[in-house]
């Protein structure tokens, strides 16, 4: 794929992923990209078929996020609504660079989807679960891999219980995905930068660094 390299963000829900990503795309306006994921879930209020495309900010892929955590209370998380035979289709076909199940629904982001962000010389950003970054890893995708991680569980399970937007079956779930997150995080050569969201401005500086030199790229291509 042509283009700046694109970035797989990961990490559990509660580690501040779209708190840092509102940030940069605060600070660097007009250079990411999101490209618009599959989902065989339902539409929600207000919702439209790929409308996400057009309608920055929004996370991608595989992302566990409820809308409460995205962005901006403004922005939504549009995907491409697909029935779930229509979707197997794409995965059997190797239309996918990533895909997950999580609830009940299936989530993916297809190569065409990244094509399309890149192609308009964007860093596209994929916010996927370490089950995506494995797959994604498979792909002749040159992506650069940050991990964002809580302090700690107790932390993390703070954190969550303060939004007070789920039930605690659902709770102990994320917070058991988050335990399976954290470990695998540690193995060697699974991502490029694990950053350790305990102080959000030192967590912004080492992502902002291991960005930097696309972020140029990008820039100078503008000028």
């Amino acid at each position: 794929m042509a283009g700046p390299r694109p970035v797989v963000l990961s990490g559990p829900s509660g580690a501040g992923k779209s708190t840092l990503l509102k940030k940069l795309m605060k600070d660097y306006e007009g250079v990411f990209g999101f490209s618009v994921s599959h989902t065989t879930r339902n539409p929600r209020p207000g919702e439209e078929d790929g409308k996400g495309l057009n309608c920055l900010p929004m996370l991608l892929g595989a992302t566990l996020l409820p809308v409460a955590d995205v962005l901006s209370s403004e922005s939504s998380e549009d995907y491409h609504f697909v029935t779930r035979e229509k979707m197997q289709e794409g995965i059997d076909k190797g239309d996918f660079i990533e895909n997950a199940e999580f609830s009940g629904n299936m989530y993916g982001t297809s190569k065409q989807s990244i094509e399309d962000v890149q192609a308009k010389n964007l860093i596209c950003i994929l916010d996927v679960d370490i089950q995506g970054v494995r797959n994604i890893k498979k792909t002749d995708l040159n992506p650069i891999y940050i991990s964002i991680q809580p302090p700690s569980m107790e932390i993390l399970e703070k954190r969550l219980r303060d939004r007070q937007t789920e039930s605690e079956e659902s709770l102990q779930k994320r917070l058991e995905a988050a335990r399976i997150d954290m470990e695998l995080s540690k193995e060697p050569g699974v991502f490029d930068l694990v950053i350790i969201n305990d102080d959000l401005d030192e967590a912004y500086e080492k992502l902002k660094s291991v960005l930097s030199e696309e972020i140029q790229k990008v820039q100078d291509a503008k000028k």
